[in-house]
């Protein structure tokens, strides 16, 4: 979801909430495909079959492809949540998260908030 749209749906605060859940869930994905990479590597050791070699060694190829994918998708995720925390401060007031969208532009990826204790407005990066 963009960060618009979670800000017009949930709010800040409740947005960055499930980016960072969401992220973590990247994460588990990442360790579980770890654990089953190295289970698949110790049974390899252990069996003199080619075939079950094979196998062994498809396994830890997908694991190992996946365990990739999942991370990049978590450091992207948490990446993004943060890089939205640390931009959701009124520069004004001080105010954190209590943010209304003004107008997004989703070809150059920024939205443009207003602080809903001071209506100052700023723009944020949405990559």
């Amino acid at each position: 979801m963009g960060l618009a749209t979670g800000i017009r749906k949930r709010g800040f605060r409740n947005w960055h909430e499930r980016e960072l859940l969401s992220s973590h869930g990247w994460l588990l994905l990442t360790l579980l495909c770890a654990v089953a990479a190295f289970f698949a590597l110790e049974s390899m050791i252990g069996n003199p079959a080619w075939s079950n070699r094979a196998t062994n060694a498809l396994a830890i190829f997908v694991s190992g492809a996946v365990g990739v994918v999942a991370l990049r998708r978590f450091l992207h995720q948490l990446v993004r949540a943060q890089t939205a925390a640390s931009q959701a401060v009124c520069t004004q007031c001080g105010t954190y998260g209590r943010l209304a969208v003004v107008t997004e532009d989703r070809a150059k990826s920024w939205v443009r908030v207003r602080c809903r204790n001071c209506a100052h407005e700023w723009a944020m990066d949405d990559s």
